[in-house]
């Protein structure tokens, strides 16, 4: 049989299997039912290889908190009547999820109750496509698309914080990937130029508010970016070549396009187009800690602006690319309110840890 993507395989698990069980038995339960959280079967970019593993016939069934009750009752009504095969794959019950919208919330984002803007930075991006990406297959009382609404970007003012943070980072080791090759360091120039090439497609993601996947799928996510035609020769150079002056050409390059992105936006007054001086070395940068601070003087949430004066830190992801502290909030010692209150200490400008 033809491999089949993993959202056309859900919906159709959805209509022929968990649709009729619902409308038989539970009739008068309201529900909502999709295909969403992890696997890149959400993401849509799942192949036949995703099969191997944790990839199966599902949907995460929403109910209301006042008919929570029926879940385990579903459950089992789902595994008596659910094939043991469903289009040529094999069926486990156990992966269809049966929650809540606060529940789904509480486990993916670590997160009760309303949302500050602070909250948004200790959301890891993945996370956030796991909540928007996907598909809904019935949402009878409009509480999933409302949430998915509600998440679908950042909100302005955060969005300007890690605009700033992106180009901040860049600022930060541009000027170290050509000084290492001046002195004949080629592999700690290449080192840098991986960690700026990485930066760069964050910040591209930012620009066309767009939320960024984890690596895995990085870089085919940014292939579907509108800015990729152009940038991609350019960072694929900055990745490959041999030396550091080809290096520096190529990124200032691609660094030279996203200012181009950067002043299309409008949002500051606008920016030098080409790489110059790094004071009197021989080599050009874009200065990305001047258009850091050109996006910070815009915030105006007084949270947020009191964070850009202290702390141009961005979010979760742009802290760390540690899998396992991304996923703080999912560690069985810590409650998800908990960890995420840790996490966001990192944020406070009060804080003096």
């Amino acid at each position: 049989m033809a491999f089949m993507k993993g959202i056309a395989l859900c919906r159709r698990f959805h209509l022929d299997v968990v649709e009729p069980v619902m409308k038989d038995a539970y009739a008068g339960v309201p529900y909502s039912s999709a295909l969403l959280g992890p696997g890149s079967e959400v993401l849509g970019y799942d192949t036949e290889m995703s099969a191997d593993h944790d990839w199966v016939p599902r949907v995460y069934l929403f109910l209301d908190q006042g008919d929570f009750g029926h879940a385990e009752s579903i459950r089992a009504s789902l595994r008596e009547r659910a094939p043991e095969r469903f289009y040529g794959y094999p069926v486990d019950v156990r992966k269809t999820v049966i929650t809540t919208v606060p529940r789904f919330i509480e486990h993916g984002l670590g997160m009760k109750g309303d949302i500050e803007p602070l909250d948004w930075l200790t959301f890891p991006s993945q996370a956030l496509l796991e909540i928007t990406r996907g598909d809904v297959f019935r949402d009878d009382h409009g509480r999933l698309s409302a949430l998915r609404k509600q998440f679908a970007y950042y909100p302005r003012e955060v969005w300007l914080y890690l605009l700033a943070s992106a180009w901040q980072r860049i600022g930060q080791e541009e000027h170290l990937m050509p000084r290492a090759g001046c002195i004949g360091d080629e592999l700690g120039s290449a080192i840098i130029a991986s960690r700026l090439v990485r930066d760069l497609i964050h910040l591209c993601f930012l620009m066309e508010r767009q939320y960024a996947p984890y690596p895995k799928w990085l870089g085919t996510a940014f292939k579907r970016l509108k800015c990729a035609d152009r940038i991609s020769p350019c960072l694929w150079t900055a990745q490959t070549a041999a030396t550091w002056r080809a290096r520096e050409q190529a990124f200032n390059q691609a660094c030279a396009h996203a200012a181009r992105m950067h002043n299309a936006l409008g949002i500051t007054e606008t920016v030098p187009e080409e790489a110059s001086p790094f004071y009197d070395r021989p080599f050009n940068v874009m200065h990305g800690e001047r258009i850091a601070s050109l996006i910070a003087a815009r915030i105006a949430d007084p949270a947020i602006q009191r964070l850009a004066a202290r702390r141009l830190i961005g979010s979760i992801d742009q802290i760390t690319d540690n899998t396992d502290f991304r996923k703080l909030h999912t560690w069985p010692e810590c409650e998800g309110e908990s960890a995420r209150v840790t996490l966001k200490k990192l944020y406070d400008p009060g804080n003096k840890d």
